[in-house]
C-alpha cells in the first residue's frame, strides 16, 4: 500500500511544484521579462566581446563597445525609418476604415444569412438587442504596454545585460563552485557553452534569414505598388525572429492595407499572398539549410511553446520561446531523468 502511494504523492508535488511555478511567471513577469531578455542577449553578445578580449582589450570596455555599436546602429535605422514610419501612423486611421469600409460589404451577405437562421430559430420575432460593450484599450497598449513601461523596461533591460556581459563568466564560476561533484560541475559547464553557442547560432542564423527574407518582402511590395516597401520589409525583419505569430501579424496587416489602399480584393490579396509565398519557401528551404540539424527541433513543441510563452509573457515570450525550448533540449539531452524532454523537443 505503501510503495503504491510514493508514485501518486510524488506525482502530485511535480504537478503542485509547475503549477506553482506557471503562477510566478505569470505574476511576476515584470520581474523575469528583464531578466530573461537580459540572459539571452548576453548568449548573443558574448562571443563579440571574448573577440575583443582576444584583442587585449579588458572586459568592461569590450562590453560598453559592443553595446554603444549596437545602439548606435539601432539609432542610425530608428532615424532612416522615421519619416515613412510617420506617414505611415498618419495614413494609418484613413486606411484602416477604408479596410473596414470593404471588409463590411465583404461581410454583408454572410450577416444576412446569419440574421435569416436567426430568425427562423426565434420563431420570426424581432431581433434581439446587442449590448454595447464600452471600448477597450487599444491594441499597441494592449501589446507594448504604456510609453513609461516600455522605457524603463528596455533600460532594465540594457542595464542588466551590461553587467553580465562585464562580468564576464563569473557566474558559471560561482555555479561550478558551488555545486558538490564533479561531474555535476562538468556536466553544468558542457551545459552552459553549448545553450550559449546553440542561442548565438540560432539568434545569428535568424537574423541573416530575416535580414535577407525582408530585402525579398520590400522588393515585392514595391512591384505591387504597396506604400512605403522599406517599412514592410524591417517589419519582417522584426517579426519573423516570433515564429508563426509574427508571420500572422504581417498577413494581417498587408491584409488592411491592401483593402484600404486598392479598388479591387483580387489586388489587395496580393501583398499578403507574396507575403505568404515567400515565407513559406524560406521555411521549407532556406531555414532547413541555414540551422543545421542540430537546431531543428520538432515544429509543434515550438508552436505549443511560442503560445505558452505567448500566455505568459506577452511578445517578449514569445520572442524568447525558441531559445528556452533549444536550452530545455540540450539540458534534456545532458541530464539524467530528462532524456524524454530533449528527445520530444528533437524534430
Amino acid at each position: 500500500m505503501t510503495t503504491e502511494r510514493a508514485p501518486a504523492s510524488s506525482a502530485a508535488v511535480i504537478i503542485l511544484a509547475t503549477l506553482a511555478t506557471i503562477c510566478a511567471l505569470y505574476f511576476g513577469r515584470d520581474f523575469f521579462i528583464p531578466i530573461a531578455l537580459s540572459i539571452l542577449f548576453t548568449g548573443l553578445l558574448r562571443p563579440l566581446v571574448r573577440w575583443l578580449e582576444a584583442a587585449r582589450l579588458p572586459t568592461a570596455p569590450a562590453a560598453t563597445a559592443v553595446l554603444v555599436v549596437l545602439l548606435g546602429a539601432v539609432a542610425l535605422g530608428a532615424n532612416a525609418l522615421a519619416d515613412p514610419v510617420r506617414g505611415w501612423i498618419a495614413k494609418a486611421p484613413q486606411t484602416l476604415n477604408e479596410a473596414e469600409a470593404r471588409l463590411r460589404k465583404l461581410r454583408r451577405p454572410f450577416q444576412q444569412i446569419t440574421s435569416a437562421a436567426e430568425r427562423v430559430e426565434s420563431g420570426g420575432q424581432g431581433e434581439g438587442q446587442t449590448a454595447s460593450s464600452p471600448p477597450g484599450p487599444g491594441i499597441a497598449v494592449r501589446i507594448l504596454g504604456s510609453t513609461t513601461s516600455l522605457v524603463g523596461g528596455i533600460v532594465e533591460v540594457l542595464l542588466l545585460t551590461f553587467l553580465l556581459l562585464a562580468s564576464g563568466d563569473l557566474f558559471l564560476q560561482k555555479l561550478v563552485k558551488v555545486l558538490p561533484l564533479r561531474g555535476d560541475k562538468v556536466t553544468a559547464v558542457r551545459i552552459a557553452h553549448e545553450v550559449e553557442a546553440a542561442v548565438s547560432r540560432y539568434m545569428g542564423a535568424t537574423a541573416l534569414i530575416n535580414l535577407g527574407q525582408g530585402v525579398v518582402v520590400a522588393l515585392a511590395m514595391w512591384l505591387l505598388h504597396m506604400p512605403s516597401p522599406a517599412l514592410w520589409g524591417v517589419l519582417t525583419f522584426f517579426l519573423e525572429f516570433i515564429p508563426y505569430l509574427g508571420a500572422a501579424f504581417m498577413l494581417l496587416a498587408l491584409g488592411a492595407v491592401g483593402l484600404g489602399g486598392f479598388d479591387s480584393v483580387g489586388q489587395a490579396l496580393l501583398a499578403p499572398g507574396a507575403y505568404l509565398l515567400i515565407s513559406t519557401l524560406q521555411n521549407n528551404l532556406v531555414s532547413p539549410i541555414a540551422y543545421g540539424r542540430r537546431l531543428r527541433l520538432n515544429p509543434v513543441a515550438v508552436l505549443v511553446g511560442v503560445l505558452f510563452w505567448w500566455f505568459l509573457w506577452g511578445v517578449p515570450g514569445a520572442f524568447l520561446a525558441v531559445p528556452v525550448i533549444a536550452a530545455a533540449k540540450i539540458m534534456g539531452d545532458h541530464i539524467e531523468g530528462l532524456e524524454a524532454v530533449g528527445e520530444f523537443l528533437a524534430e
